[in-house]
C-alpha cells in the first residue's frame, strides 16, 4: 500500500534497539482517514463475505481493528494483557513474548465472544517477531473458529514473524513490509 509507505518513509523514526516508531499516524496519534483507506485494502486482500468477527491484541491494534471490523460489518474483540475482575465465566489464553515490553504477557479472551461458529480474520497495527499473531491463532484454535487469515499494516520484516507464519501456511497480508531501516530511511519488500 503505497500511501502507507510514503507516511512511514516521512514520518517514521528507527529508534535503537530497531525499534520502528510510526505513533504519529498508525498507534498513539490515529490518522482515521489512513485507517480508513488500510481497512478497504484488507477487504480486498481477503473474503470478507465469510468474516463473522475481526481479533487483535491489546492495546495498539484496537483503533485499527475497529475501523475494520466497522467496514466489514462485523464485532471486534481484543485479546486482553491482564485479567480484570469484570470478566466472568472461561477465557482462552496464550502466553506470549511482547518484543515491545520485553516481557511474558497472557493474551485472555473471554469464551463469551470468540466460538466455533466464528471465522476470525485478525487485524493488528504491527508486527514484529510474530508472537502476538501466534497467540491470537492459539486463541482462534483452542476455541474452534476457523481463521480466515491475518491482516497487518507494518511489519518488521527483517525480524521474520510474517516469514514464519507464511511457512506454517497462513494468509497473512501485510501492506507494508520494512526489510531494513536505519539513518538513511526505510527499505520495503516488493509487493
Amino acid at each position: 500500500m503505497e500511501l502507507l509507505k510514503k507516511r512511514i518513509q516521512e514520518e517514521g523514526k528507527i529508534l535503537p534497539g530497531n525499534i520502528v516508531k510510526v505513533d504519529g499516524f498508525l498507534n498513539h496519534r490515529v490518522d482515521t482517514e489512513l485507517m480508513e483507506q488500510i481497512a478497504e485494502e484488507f477487504k480486498k486482500r481477503f473474503d470478507t463475505s465469510k468474516v463473522t468477527l475481526v481479533l487483535t491484541a491489546e492495546a495498539s491494534g484496537i483503533a485499527l481493528a475497529t475501523i475494520c471490523a466497522r467496514a466489514m460489518g462485523v464485532p471486534m474483540v481484543f485479546a486482553k494483557k491482564a485479567k480484570s475482575d469484570n470478566i466472568e465465566g472461561g477465557l482462552y489464553q496464550s502466553d506470549i513474548f511482547s518484543y515491545t515490553y520485553k516481557k511474558k504477557v497472557t493474551l485472555l479472551v473471554s469464551k463469551d465472544w470468540i466460538s466455533a461458529d466464528d471465522k476470525v480474520l485478525i487485524v493488528d497495527d504491527f508486527m514484529a517477531n510474530g508472537e502476538a499473531m501466534r497467540g491470537l491463532c492459539d486463541i482462534v484454535k483452542e476455541a474452534g473458529a476457523e481463521l480466515v487469515g491475518i491482516g497487518i499494516a507494518v511489519e518488521k520484516g527483517f525480524q521474520h514473524g510474517g516469514d514464519r507464519i507464511r511457512e506454517a501456511g497462513i494468509n497473512i497480508q501485510s501492506l507494508a513490509i520494512i526489510d531494513s531501516a536505519d539513518e538513511n530511511g526505510f527499505v520495503f519488500r516488493e509487493d
